[in-house]
């Protein structure tokens, strides 16, 4: 049976976060958000008429990843590309808000901002159903200038940066050659983890660590660290199917962690919780926090990877940081739309929950 991690042990790390930084490198997402009320079926197609309510537009994609990250007190360096467009607009202003730098934030009239759109109706008074969405994507990967831009803007950041977090939701900002080209040193054939001389938790010189989160292409990232993906990701990377079968799980854990030759490896279930493997201790089975009927999954990834990360940057070992994500996970997917979790709202549900494992 594993043990779970003492809650005053979560607590300092939590509170450790103000003082580590991150380097996010990822696709930057808008998601807009259309709000309508129901008024009747159209006369010309089969079809419900939305009254318009209103209409937001928040950070999606890697872009949210940096947002929980800020929203948890971290100090958060995103590396990116929108478009000169009034989705990448909007995302740059957001980010501003929060005093987070945009310097890593490239701008391409070629490259316009991927936006995803959902439109949501309700009657007055009652819950928003989401009917449809509409993703707006550029035709390709950005060109090669831009994406030596990017690494080189990456680079640059890993300097002061005790974590780096990858984001690759397919867009082409956050590519394996990119990350690969990020970890070289200018002059240099082997590339290798950048060294941070001081880490959140005291510890120096060590190799920063660097955590994957890939829609479809989980083994192919050279030099990771880290990875939280999905089942359904650990399925398709692997060509097999899972279930419930916790041999076939703690199997597929083993072997993505022996392919990828990685420190640390977090498998999201859903309803079912999460697993956190590590290279040196036996599976971690961890419970869902809060509610198995979650009110929106929209995001709750990107919760999970922010989370991950930051404990992993202020010192926590594997297992740590997956209790912290797991409790972050849980609060984040009571909210409707794209949202964020704070540094309270995580210290909170410390206090109201002792962190816990399933014995196997």
């Amino acid at each position: 049976m594993t043990r779970a991690a003492p809650r005053d042990r979560l607590r300092r790390i939590v509170e450790a976060f103000p003082r580590v930084t991150v380097t996010v490198l990822g696709d930057m997402v808008a998601d807009e958000f259309i709000f309508g009320e129901i008024s009747r079926v159209s006369r010309e197609a089969p079809v419900l008429i939305l009254r318009h309510r209103e209409r937001s537009v928040v950070p999606g994609g890697g872009a949210n990843a940096v947002n929980n990250l800020a929203e948890l007190g971290v100090n958060v360096l995103p590396v990116g590309i929108v478009g000169n467009d009034e989705p990448g607009n909007l995302l740059v202003r957001s980010f501003r808000r929060q005093r987070i730098p945009v310097a890593g934030i490239l701008r391409d009239k070629n490259f316009p901002t991927v936006t995803k759109t959902r439109i949501l109706a309700g009657l007055p008074h009652t819950w928003r159903q989401q009917v449809v969405r509409v993703d707006r994507e550029p035709d390709g990967a950005p060109g090669g200038r831009l994406a030596r831009e990017l690494a080189l803007a990456a680079r640059e950041y890993l300097h002061a940066s005790d974590a780096l977090l990858v984001s690759d939701y397919g867009y082409g900002a956050a590519t394996p050659e990119i990350l690969s080209e990020t970890r070289t040193p200018p002059g240099s054939r082997s590339p290798g983890p950048r060294r941070s001389k001081t880490s959140g938790s005291g510890r120096a010189s060590r190799a920063i660590p660097i955590v994957l989160d890939s829609r479809h292409r989980l083994l192919e990232f050279p030099g990771v660290t880290s990875a939280t993906p999905n089942q359904a990701e650990v399925e398709e990377a692997l060509g097999i199917e899972i279930g419930q079968d916790w041999g076939r799980l703690s199997q597929a854990g083993e072997a993505i962690l022996s392919r990828m030759k990685l420190d640390s490896l977090l498998v999201t279930r859903g309803r079912d919780g999460m697993v956190a493997f590590s290279a040196r201790h036996a599976p971690a089975d961890i419970p869902i926090f809060g509610t198995e009927e979650a009110a929106d999954v929209t995001g709750a990834g990107d919760t999970v990877i922010a989370t991950f990360t930051a404990a992993l940057a202020a010192g926590a070992r594997a297992e740590e940081a997956a209790h912290l994500a797991n409790y972050a996970g849980g609060i984040v997917v009571m909210k409707r739309g794209t949202a964020t979790v704070s540094r309270q709202e995580l210290l909170s549900a410390l206090d109201k929950s002792p962190p816990q494992t399933r014995p196997h």
